[in-house]
């Protein structure tokens, strides 16, 4: 009975440390300043991700484009050490703090630790000190790339006026401005039952009652909308364009109310799925085929001319920047600065 309890435990811890040393295989070794495996087990873990992104198993051949990856980025790391290029833990945390923010912009509130966190696992698949690690390898790579190729991106110049003139023409029906108004929005949110929500209707009556289609009762609602004990919200709705877009994103019935209102006039109570809204119109600007000089997105101050030279230059730097990895990726890859395994690779 012993020997037959013994033999399976055996077997099962064979068959693990075979798999353990399958994992540490090297599936690739790169060479610059020192010796550097790529394991089985690595190799796996990027292709596990790529797989859980693209929603699809990855074939032999995407296996290779991955392993090509990380030989690159380890050639390039390993090139930038050599070369005294490294990224300090303060650049790490700007980079950081900078997406704190973007991320807050998006949420409408500072982020907390959990919302960090949670967002950069939907976004990379890795925890924050994995992603911290990431951040710093790309910094890393890109400090050394316009250390190398410093003249390539040198050589960018800002378009011409008539480049300028020639993308406007080409893309002239792309900047017409439909109709759109401006609003300020009070809401009162729906309940979670039907009790819940009779009360907030009956809310909003009451304080459609109090503003009375005047303007200024209803900017007085809209600063007691910041009292924690006023039971309802207010604020910049924002620019509203008459499109099937904006209907669907904030209701037929939001949208085709907006548009029936003159400037500084005051709604109905309009019931969408956020809860009972009243809104005032406080901008209208009438459907434009929008000029060189005429602002191309309401609510900042950048012209068409800027939007075209701005996407222009950005093409130009996306152009320049993919020609500077494609010759530092030649140049590193020359000699014998790696090495692949194929028996490995579909492991």
């Amino acid at each position: 009975m012993k020997r037959a309890l013994f033999f399976p435990a055996l077997l099962g811890i064979l068959i693990g440390n075979a798999f353990a040393q399958s994992d540490l295989q090297p599936v690739a070794i790169v060479r610059v300043t020192r010796s550097e495996p790529i394991t089985v087990k690595q190799l796996r873990t990027e292709v596990q991700r790529a797989e859980q992104s693209s929603g699809r198993t990855l074939t032999l051949e995407d296996r290779r484009r991955v392993l090509d990856v990380m030989i690159n980025e380890r050639l390039a790391l390993q090139a930038a050490e050599q070369e005294g290029v490294f990224v300090s833990d303060a650049e790490v945390n700007q980079q950081l703090q900078q997406l704190r923010g973007i991320l807050a912009q998006n949420i409408g509130r500072p982020p907390t630790d959990a919302d960090f966190e949670q967002a950069v696992r939907n976004e990379s698949g890795l925890d924050v000190p994995g992603f911290r690690e990431q951040i710093k390898r790309q910094a890393t790579i890109q400090k050394y790339l316009l250390s190398k190729k410093r003249s390539i991106f040198e050589s960018i110049t800002p378009p011409t006026e008539a480049e300028i003139t020639e993308a406007y023409s080409l893309s002239r029906t792309d900047f017409i401005r439909p109709q759109t108004v401006r609003v300020s929005v009070i809401q009162v949110p729906g309940g979670a039952n039907a009790a819940e929500s009779a009360r907030a209707r009956e809310r909003a009556e009451q304080l459609l009652q109090e503003i009375g289609g005047n303007a200024g009762k209803f900017d007085e609602a809209l600063i007691r909308a910041q009292s924690p004990t006023s039971n309802y919200q207010g604020g910049d709705g924002g620019y509203i364009p008459r499109n099937l877009q904006a209907q669907q994103a904030l209701g037929a019935d939001f949208v085709n109310s907006a548009f029936t209102l003159r400037q500084g006039e005051v709604s109905r109570i309009i019931e969408s799925p956020r809860g009972y809204e009243i809104i005032k119109v406080t901008e209208t600007y009438e459907q434009k085929n929008l000029e060189l000089t005429d602002i191309a997105q309401l609510g900042t101050n950048i012209t068409v001319r800027d939007f075209i030279v701005n996407t222009m230059l950005q093409q130009r730097q996306n152009q320049a920047l993919e020609r500077a990895q494609r010759e530092l990726i030649t140049e590193l890859r020359q000699g014998n600065s790696f090495q692949i395994f194929e028996n490995n690779l579909s492991l």
